[in-house]
């Protein structure tokens, strides 16, 4: 494991989100979409559920967007902005059948502040870990998703199987009409 479950699941999360709104496809359309993705996300503290609520969170959508293809600095920036906006103030806490794990905003503040400083407390730690080499976007073409490497190797270079086999299976394929 290379960083601590509440950080990749954090990660995962922040990637999950960048991706809602790649390759042109708009993947939280409406609040009702938010609500499945802070669902399936396990977000907890107060939500909304109104159209307010989804244009801060695809607000921050593209501010995580952009760490990917950012430096250090440029990462660092941003984290540091995301903390200081969502008034970052960690603590332990332990709920919901996880143990203490770090959460870093009352669970009263908006349902974007609380998803960017995770996110932001996250890559906090890929940046403390000199490892924003597993940052990446997914190798396959014509896709533009984004995806955490936490592999023992870093060895990930496609956002999901889907990709992962298609382009494979295009290799062989241009093998086998070279040879």
């Amino acid at each position: 494991m290379l960083f601590a479950h509440d950080t990749e699941v954090a990660l995962a999360a922040a990637t999950a989100l960048v991706n809602t709104a790649a390759d042109g496809e708009e993947r939280l359309p409406d609040p009702a979409a938010l609500v499945t993705f802070l669902d399936t996300w396990e977000f907890t503290g107060s939500r909304t559920g109104d159209a307010t609520e989804l244009a801060e969170v695809q607000q921050l959508r593209a501010v995580l967007a952009g760490i990917w293809d950012a430096d250090e600095d440029g990462v660092v920036g941003v984290v540091n902005r995301l903390l200081r906006d969502g008034h970052a103030l960690p603590q332990l806490v332990r709920h919901d059948g996880w143990g203490y794990h770090v959460h870093a905003t009352e669970p009263t503040a908006s349902v974007a502040d609380r998803m960017g400083v995770e996110a932001a407390m996250a890559l906090a730690d890929v940046v403390r870990a000199g490892a924003l080499d597993r940052l990446h976007r997914c190798a396959a073409s014509g896709c533009n998703d984004v995806l955490v490497d936490l592999t023992k190797n870093a060895s990930r270079r496609f956002c999901d199987n889907t990709c992962a086999n298609r382009e494979h299976a295009a290799a062989y394929r241009a093998r086998r009409a070279a040879g």
